[in-house]
């Protein structure tokens, strides 16, 4: 899995936890990588609705409180898709093993499972959540 969903959080409790817009390359400083990843992340965001920003003002704007933004509704802004996709099956197994042959049904219906706990873990869980968290180890 890349890493597109961490920076889009980091990226999202950036601009959540700031009443001014942040410019790409203050947020690409704090995540670790380049502006121009960072806008990659930020395009998809702004095509779902989920932040802003506005000609002639550098910077993005949150456009959904954070309370009320599922990590369920970012993941899916970013990889175009309502389903949680964490995990895949290498396709070659040989049919001359006993695992070869059964491996490909076995890992698929495990895989579904925790993907399915995952996806209602992240459709209950918020950017406030995450927010909340980080607070707590800020104040600690």
């Amino acid at each position: 899995m890349d890493t597109r969903f961490s920076t889009a959080i980091h990226i999202l409790i950036m601009i959540a936890g700031d009443p001014n817009p942040i410019a790409s390359e203050k947020i690409a400083e704090s995540v670790g990588t380049n502006a121009s990843y960072i806008r990659k992340i930020t395009s998809l965001l702004r095509k779902n609705g989920i932040i802003a920003s506005h000609q002639g003002v550098e910077g993005f704007r949150l456009l959904v409180k954070p309370d009320e933004l599922s990590l369920s509704r970012v993941y899916s802004a970013l990889y175009n898709t309502d389903e949680v996709h964490l995990f895949d099956i290498h396709q070659n197994p040989s049919d001359k093993c006993i695992v070869g042959r059964h491996i490909l049904p076995v890992l698929s219906d495990v895989f579904k499972e925790v993907e399915r706990r995952a996806e209602d873990e992240m459709r209950e869980t918020t950017l406030f959540d995450c927010m909340k968290k980080m607070r707590v180890l800020i104040d600690n």
